[in-house]
């Protein structure tokens, strides 16, 4: 009674009413009226506190005509706003804050982030307020910015594997793979305008389609109160922005299909499969249960990395999922043998239809990769600074609620959920299967006649 009696005088309850999500320890969650959710995490470890806010916006939001505007966005979040007009203002500030940050755009999430001293966080409050409420387009910045933008386009496109990325997601998510490809399209890029930056801003940056986190050696009730001092006035949207811009659903893949890309950069041969995969909107238990077993498949012990790496065929074999709320993708990521890509192509087939049997895994490593993820999830516990980008993760791909019950729920997964797993999404599913190569080593090993499904 004491909490809620606190949170209506800060401001913080909604008028229409909400369902408090379960939260760790230590995690405190209000929502204010003009529907800023607002997480803090009491942490006391370092004398230092972490603020994060995020927007569910980024690539799944774009169709071509803005593809890589988020991405824009987030470069342009550091440059200017109203309180500090241009970007030397803007970096001094940060200075006088002793501020480190950062941004980052996802598919489905963009966000933000400073740390700085505990004694700060009202004026680190009212900075990112600033940034994220008040921005400057100036087609001045914009121009600079934009070569740091195309150095990023360079970097990825003279990765013979994100060339691989790339050209796997156009054929796995077709005329929507603007829609997975945060990084955009050159064009876009190059002539986007401050009226552009503006219509990203008016669909998707409020309250009500953002939280905000403050993590570190604070009170909560402190910090409640000063983010309802200081973000209280921004106003709602009036509408919901994933309801209003509805994401089209991805179209289900409905055969198989592999390509050959040759590349003079690529200096050993690459593969890739990719599967579309569960979504945390229609069968969350199948995330958990896709990171279980994944996590199986990277053991030493496990049968994949004994046929395919320690058998000599591979250096890499990589298996993984990508939890997302609109169809998350399962991925192999491989760089085989060049002297034995018959011999490893044939594998990576047999080895795809062993993974729902019973017998592909033992009872104890399935005990020891649930370890593995229990540690793991302590370990990124250790760092404070960190603990938003987690949880903000979450909220904007699956719930708080999930990201609470995630290291439980992984304890609980058993072998028939990973069976129900692989034979819902994997096992005799279609998928697409790219190779990249050198010429040369094509030509040599005669690489493009042995990749291919299997009869």
């Amino acid at each position: 009674m004491k909490k809620l009696i606190l949170a209506w005088t800060l401001g913080l309850v909604s008028v229409s009413g909400f369902t408090q999500p379960r939260l760790p320890e230590h995690y405190y969650w209000e929502k204010m009226p003009n529907g800023l959710e607002v997480v803090v995490i009491e942490n006391n470890k370092v004398p230092l506190a972490t603020i994060e806010i995020a927007v569910k916006n980024g690539a799944y939001t774009e169709g071509p005509e803005y593809s890589g505007l988020s991405h824009l966005f987030e470069h342009m979040f550091f440059k200017a706003n109203k309180d500090y007009p241009d970007q030397a203002k803007f970096l001094k500030r940060t200075q006088e804050l002793g501020a480190i940050w950062n941004g980052s755009t996802g598919a489905e999430r963009v966000n933000y982030f400073f740390t700085f001293d505990k004694d700060s966080l009202d004026a680190g409050l009212r900075f990112m307020n600033a940034a994220i409420r008040f921005p400057i387009y100036r087609v001045e910045d914009m121009k600079k910015e934009r070569p740091v933008v195309d150095g990023e386009f360079q970097r990825f496109e003279s990765d013979p594997s994100s060339q691989l990325w790339l050209a796997c997601q156009k054929k796995l998510w077709g005329d929507l793979v603007t829609r997975k490809n945060a990084i955009g399209i050159h064009e876009v890029i190059n002539t986007a305008t401050p009226e552009k930056m503006m219509i990203i801003k008016n669909k998707y940056y409020f309250p009500n389609n953002s939280i905000l986190v403050i993590c570190g050696d604070v009170k909560h009730e402190d910090a409640f109160a000063m983010t309802q001092n200081i973000f209280g006035s921004w106003e709602s949207s009036g509408f919901d922005p994933q309801v209003k811009f509805p994401i089209p659903e991805f179209t289900p893949l409905t055969s198989t299909e592999y390509f050959v890309n040759e590349s003079t950069v690529a200096q050993t041969p690459l593969e890739m499969y990719w599967w579309q995969g569960p979504d945390s909107r229609h069968d969350s238990a199948s995330t958990v249960a896709a990171d279980v077993f994944f996590t199986i498949l990277g053991m030493n012990s496990s049968k994949w990395q004994q046929a395919l790496v320690d058998k000599g065929l591979a250096s890499i074999a990589s298996a993984q999922y990508l939890t997302s709320k609109y169809v998350g993708p399962v991925f192999l990521y491989l760089m085989p043998n060049p002297n034995k890509l018959k011999a490893f192509n044939d594998e990576i087939l047999h080895q795809v239809k062993q993974w729902g049997n019973d017998d592909y895994f033992t009872d104890a490593q399935l005990e020891d990769a649930k370890q593995i993820l229990r540690r793991k999830a302590i370990r990124q516990k250790e760092k404070p600074s960190r603990l938003p980008d987690f949880l903000t993760s979450d909220w904007c791909s699956t719930s708080l609620d999930y990201f609470t019950d995630y290291d439980d729920n992984c304890q609980k997964i058993t072998r028939d959920d990973i069976k129900r797993f692989v034979h819902r999404y994997i096992t005799g599913k279609p998928y697409v299967a790219g190779m990249i190569i050198s010429p040369a080593m094509n030509k040599q090993f005669n690489a493009s006649a042995d990749f291919k499904p299997a009869l």
